[in-house]
């Protein structure tokens, strides 16, 4: 599609293809598969416990919640949070819809914080200024795989009497202040998406520390039935099992565990590879005056799920489509992470949003590119990507 636009005589700096995020899956994952097919269980089987206890135990949980995939958990979490019909929640609008569809889910409106530019992440100030008497959750997200500002986002939502959801799918493996992401908030989200830090294939799990979020998650995942006698209304016998409040079949298999649970295995060397890889790229990139780096702050440790430059459009006489095409050109997988949820046009028939609510958000999103980041790409890959970014400035630099 690209290959026209590439400079320099129409010569890539690579012959095949690099996405932006690929799954590593091994012999050993395979085999742990192949194990599970012949098994009696291969749904909602021993093996979801297993994963959900070795996650929340890495994370420093007491209790992990597996589900279907990543949107199915952020959808039970506002639902146990209290979001329901007159009620808001607030995220930002540099996500992935996601966050704000699953407040919708529960006939919720979702409410939109600008960001801060210099972490890219939901800017707390902008949280305060949005909460109201029908606010019931914020809903950070890890954007990128830095953590947010936990304890200022929490310190708020204590004040407020509010529940934090934190979406955490791009950092798993993340720290904020010496503590793994997954034990801080109310209730942290992650997903198991195939270019996440680690696959189910589908798959997504919440975990917290509250036992009463952990029970009622449960309970949601699988249709809102109760089996337990002593806590339904009618009991009739062995076979009875009751609905009282609505849920959904979430349910993940354990097909999907299993891979998850070997794919655990290699999670520390995941995260210190794209640490690694990032690394590279920030050295390399924070030279260029074309190009905006936004590093760690102190304290901070991110996962690093993408890798996002920033364009500094003034010093290049083109803007960023150009760049995003010539890059796909050379055979470079960029990508951008994310059309604000904003612009999209059912929010902005349904909310009334419209482009100028979040300068911040819309300013990033104007010059935003995602460099490909995945364990699996070698120190070459890393080093073809500098050189097609370069090669491609370059020739736009004023």
């Amino acid at each position: 599609m690209f290959e026209n636009l590439a400079i320099n005589g129409g010569i890539p700096v690579r012959r095949v293809f690099l996405p932006y995020g690929k799954q590593w899956i091994d012999e050993n994952d395979v085999k742990a598969i192949s194990k599970i097919a012949t098994e009696d269980c291969i749904t909602q089987g021993p093996k979801i416990n297993e994963f959900e206890k070795r996650l929340a135990e890495y994370c420093g949980a007491k209790y992990g919640v597996a589900m279907a995939n990543g949107t199915a958990a952020l959808h039970a979490a506002c639902s146990v949070a209290g979001v329901t019909k007159g009620t808001e929640a607030i995220t930002t609008p540099i996500t992935f819809a996601a966050d704000a569809n699953a407040v919708i889910y529960n006939n919720g409106k979702p409410i939109f914080a600008d960001i801060d530019p210099d972490t890219l992440n939901i800017d707390s100030d902008r949280i305060k200024e949005s909460i109201n008497e029908k606010t019931r959750a914020i809903i950070p997200v890890d954007f990128t795989g830095l953590p947010c500002d936990l304890d200022k986002i929490n310190k708020i939502a204590r004040e407020n009497d509010l529940i934090v959801i934190e979406d955490a799918a791009h950092a798993l493996g993340a720290r904020y202040k010496g503590q793994k992401i997954g034990s801080i908030s109310d209730m942290t989200v992650f997903s198991f998406h195939p270019v996440k830090h680690i696959t189910t294939g589908e798959g997504g799990m919440v975990l917290t520390n509250n036992e009463t979020f952990y029970e009622k998650l449960k309970t949601f995942r699988h249709h809102g039935i109760i089996k337990d006698k002593e806590k339904q209304i009618n009991p009739e016998g062995p076979w009875y099992y009751e609905i009282q409040t609505l849920g959904h079949n979430f349910r993940i298999t354990d097909f999907q565990c299993v891979l998850g649970i070997s794919q655990m295995n290699k999670l520390d060397y995941f995260v210190k590879r794209r640490r690694e890889i990032a690394s590279q790229y920030t050295d390399k990139f924070k030279k260029m005056p074309e190009i905006i780096i936004k590093e760690e702050p102190e304290g901070y440790e991110s996962a690093y799920h993408i890798y996002v430059i920033q364009l500094n459009l003034s010093k290049l006489k083109t803007n960023r489509k150009k760049i995003f095409e010539a890059l796909r050109a050379e055979n470079i997988g960029v990508h951008v992470h994310y059309v604000p949820v904003h612009y999209h046009p059912f929010y902005k028939k349904t909310y009334g949003y419209k482009k100028g609510d979040y300068p911040n958000a819309e300013e990033y999103y104007e010059r935003a590119l995602t460099l490909p980041v995945f364990p699996k790409m070698s120190d070459e890959d890393v080093k073809d990507v500098v050189e097609a970014v370069r090669k491609v400035i370059c020739y736009y630099r004023k």
